[in-house]
């Protein structure tokens, strides 16, 4: 998009959106530092249109987890813990491939000691 412009374009038209932006906005451009910060870049998706593997929303996931679980009455709790396992796997965070890959583990290890699953 900015590829066509001269760096001194580029530079202007930097400066004539800080030289715009209130304060609230400043601030944060401030935080990243001005050299660093790029007013062109595109934002992140919200977290409504993430998809996962399957090509399905975390709202999706959830509903359809919940929908299909084999509780009948589950709680806030155990639907607020499922969320956090969806949004965490779409996002790729490391907490929660911690928590998945414990949880099979865990799993395994009942079966081969012969206890009843969770």
């Amino acid at each position: 998009m900015m590829d066509d412009f001269t760096a001194e374009e580029i530079a202007a038209r930097k400066k004539y959106i800080y030289d715009t932006m209130g304060k609230r906005g400043r601030r944060q451009v401030d935080k990243v530092g001005y050299e660093k910060w790029d007013p062109t870049q595109t934002p992140k998706d919200p977290i409504d249109i993430r998809m996962d593997g399957t090509k399905r929303t975390a709202q999706q996931l959830i509903r359809e987890f919940l929908h299909q679980t084999s509780f009948d009455d589950y709680s806030n709790s155990f639907a607020e813990g499922a969320l956090e396992m969806c949004l965490g796997i779409i996002n790729d965070e490391e907490k929660i491939r911690g928590m998945y890959e414990f949880s099979k583990w865990y799993m395994e290890l009942l079966k081969k000691e012969g206890h009843a699953p969770l």
